[in-house]
């Protein structure tokens, strides 16, 4: 996520497959965009520069901070939220808007939030473990460790970051828990796990899965994710673009799955000789980063870019 807006070299961000994603995501240069994920805004300033006197941006994010670094943008076709993209129709049916002609997301973590320790989501940083991406509201990764049972740490864990050692990493915190001393700091965390798991792939620190889980829960991303896609769905016109950019195995799945279910014509089984219901999405393609782009900015190296386009038929019962 992210971009280059005035911020200190300490927490710069380059922006992945800027170009890639905002070409995926324009089709008409006096349309309504939204970028539901604003970050620093690398995304959202290439877009107004594209866009025509008469075309609209209207920018989301969780983080106040992102909020803040969007008052430098002083375009009357600039406008920003707030809010989770999950609720991006609601917000938008308020301010008068129905449709849009695309909605582009790009999922995950920025820089700015990474490499500030205050926000506790790096284990490369010392600082508190919070994790949260909107930091004025919601439950913190210390303090989900020092409420949750052990099944349910250990669930999470598994699920959201596919470790295998999720049950003795779970079983760690609550018996650090119960002798007194919860965890509270980043550094905490990583000793913990780096006792509890025994092996680890090269060059993967063993917090890696366990941090990530955590930023997922806390923030509840994939059901976000989920909720998010469905509102584009409902937003977007004919002739409009979904543009998102995954970071992980566990978000691209979903909007691949999302794209594909999509993006084939039904067939009523109860009715086998009626003309199937027409595809809702176009899947255009899936785009990696560059050899250089991965070369200038390690952080891209998983980026996938995955573009749809809504077609004119209507949205299924």
């Amino acid at each position: 996520m992210g971009a280059e807006m005035n911020e200190s070299a300490e927490f710069r961000h380059t922006t992945v497959l800027l170009n890639e994603a905002v070409e995926g995501v324009l089709t008409r240069p006096d349309g309504i965009y939204v970028d539901g994920t604003f970050g620093r805004g690398g995304h959202s300033c290439l877009l107004l520069s594209k866009l025509a006197p008469e075309g609209r941006l209207i920018a989301i994010d969780r983080d106040p901070e992102a909020i803040a670094a969007a008052a430098a943008i002083t375009d009357p076709r600039f406008s920003i939220i707030h809010s989770a993209f999950a609720d991006m129709a609601d917000q938008l049916a308020a301010m008068g808007v129905h449709q849009v002609d695309g909605v582009l997301l790009d999922l995950g973590v920025s820089s700015p939030q990474i490499d500030n320790p205050e926000r506790g989501f790096s284990f490369r940083f010392e600082g508190p473990l919070d994790m949260r991406m909107d930091t004025t509201r919601g439950e913190s990764a210390a303090d989900f460790l020092a409420s949750a049972d052990e099944r349910e740490i250990a669930r999470v864990i598994r699920d959201y970051g596919e470790e295998r050692f999720a049950g003795q990493i779970a079983k760690a915190v609550v018996a650090r828990r119960q002798a007194g001393t919860p965890l509270t700091r980043t550094d905490e965390l990583r000793e913990l796990v780096a006792r509890a798991v025994k092996t680890r792939e090269p060059g993967q620190d063993p917090a890696t899965r366990t941090f990530q889980a955590l930023r997922i829960h806390v923030n509840g991303e994939l059901q976000e994710l989920e909720q998010g896609l469905n509102a584009a769905l409902r937003l977007l016109r004919a002739g409009g673009r979904l543009s998102v950019i995954s970071f992980h195995s566990l978000e691209d799945r979903r909007v691949k799955t999302f794209i594909a279910e999509y993006s084939k014509a039904v067939f009523d089984r109860r009715a086998p000789f009626a003309e199937p219901a027409p595809l809702i999405l176009n899947a255009l393609g899936r785009i990696k980063p560059s050899d250089a782009e991965v070369a200038a900015n390690p952080r891209s190296r998983s980026a996938v870019l995955r573009v749809a386009e809504r077609t004119d038929a209507p949205l299924r019962a």
